[in-house]
């Protein structure tokens, strides 16, 4: 729409990649991502999911034996950013904390 506005011409390079842009497998993890559960401490903060109904909600998305070792890649790396997300807030907050 910034495009139609301003005139330009849409350059697709530089345009950021949509959830839809991805193959069905990332949706896929990101749903299962999403639906386990989730480990918080209150000093410590977000670290990390928890796996321990990995394989059943893996069945119920119905994931292929051949598909599990990417999936997991996938929930890995997202997990580390969540993990690395959190921290910085939790810093933040530490450090909002201690100027006053």
């Amino acid at each position: 729409m910034m495009c139609e506005q301003t005139g330009m011409e849409i350059d697709w390079a530089k345009c950021p990649e949509e959830l839809e842009d991805f193959p069905d497998l990332v949706h896929t993890a990101m749903n299962v991502f999403y639906t386990m559960g989730d480990r918080v401490y209150p000093d410590i903060g977000y670290i990390g999911k928890d796996f321990t109904m990995y394989d059943n909600i893996c069945n119920h998305y119905i994931v292929e034996d051949y598909e599990k070792d990417f999936l997991y890649e996938l929930i890995l790396f997202l997990e580390q950013r969540t993990i690395e997300s959190s921290q910085q807030k939790l810093k933040a907050e530490m450090d909002r904390i201690k100027r006053k």
